[in-house]
């Protein structure tokens, strides 16, 4: 169960899981190839890992965490990648997740889960189901998965059997907005719920992209103005609209961007997201304000901006707020 400060931060999941490391579908843009040799694929996540913290034995770096938050399957690979047909693993932690009914979003381009034993599960799983899918144009950026017609017809079984479909479009690239607005109608026909989108970041800057951070984006006003049209489609089909990029995310129809709004799920709101566009519906469990939490705030993204001096035995909720008044902040309320 990786973990960091910077996702805390971040998102309303921020509990990431992974059965696999590395991934054979060798997606050009994939942020996780800067991190790791993506070819080296392995096991990472067990059934014995999952099992322990779905039953509340949870390492020190998630002892804030006491209730069931729902857990974001598939963060830096894909579990359904053709290796899951050796090793099964990801078909274990699903059957774990089932008997659970322990709350997930899965996030896959993998054509598999379609076939009867994984779909029957999935039909009976607490699970949103995230599709990564944008346009046939990014086959060619994405030469290892199953190419897109492939991937559709997949989101159609999976929307008639699991409690959610979402199709995931990030990253979003601006120069195929019109074939990504041409595929919101296939998208709607197959039964999708919403769609959620982020906008690409890079390493190296390309035209038309500004410096944020460490990474090269396209300008807010930009991606506004996209997105926008994006919305206004997605509404038009009856499709809810979700934006992870979060210097937009009060754009989205639910601050919680990965599409689990209604279904009674208990996220994460102590969050910089919540603080700028809905201080409201922060919430603080009763760990995050009892004990020394500095363990979950302990990356170069919080080290740098908080000072390790004001990470010593302050709790959860101590350290949320100072890093909102830190400079972190200009991250969110950028606007070039």
């Amino acid at each position: 169960m990786p973990q960091c400060g910077s996702q805390i931060i971040l998102c309303d999941v921020p509990i990431h899981f992974d059965t696999y490391k590395g991934c054979s579908f060798r997606c050009k843009y994939c942020f996780a190839n800067r991190k790791y040799n993506m070819n080296n694929i392995r096991i990472e996540g067990t059934k014995k890992k999952l099992n322990n913290f779905i039953n509340h034995k949870r390492a020190k770096m998630l002892s804030w965490c006491d209730w069931n938050i729902p857990l974001h399957w598939g963060a830096m690979s894909d579990p359904f990648q053709p290796v899951e047909t050796k090793y099964k693993n990801s078909l274990s932690c699903l059957n774990l997740l089932v008997d659970a009914q322990y709350p997930f979003i899965v996030s896959s381009k993998s054509i598999l889960p379609v076939q009867d034993n994984y779909l029957e599960l999935f039909s009976k799983a607490n699970c949103v189901y995230q599709m990564s899918l944008a346009t046939p144009e990014y086959d060619k950026i994405e030469p290892g998965a199953p190419p897109f017609h492939k991937r559709l017809m997949a989101l159609e079984t999976l929307s008639a059997k699991v409690k959610r479909t979402i199709v995931r479009i990030q990253p979003y690239i601006a120069n195929y907005h019109k074939s990504i607005m041409e595929s919101i109608k296939l998208f709607s026909d197959c039964g999708a719920f919403g769609i959620v989108i982020e906008g690409i970041k890079l390493i190296k800057k390309q035209k038309g992209m500004i410096k944020l951070n460490s990474d090269f984006v396209y300008p807010y006003s930009l991606l506004k103005s996209l997105f926008a049209e994006i919305k206004e489609r997605a509404h038009s089909l009856g499709m809810k609209f979700y934006c992870g990029e979060n210097r937009l995310r009060e754009l989205g129809d639910d601050l919680t961007c990965c599409g689990v709004e209604g279904l009674g799920w208990k996220v994460n709101t102590a969050n910089f997201n919540s603080f700028l566009f809905q201080p409201d519906r922060v919430w603080y469990s009763e760990k995050m304000t009892k004990g020394d939490a500095s363990v979950v705030f302990l990356d170069g993204f919080c080290q740098s901006t908080i000072g390790l001096e004001n990470l010593k035995n302050k709790t959860y909720k101590e350290l949320m707020e100072s890093a909102f008044k830190s400079r972190l902040r200009r991250i969110f309320t950028d606007r070039r």
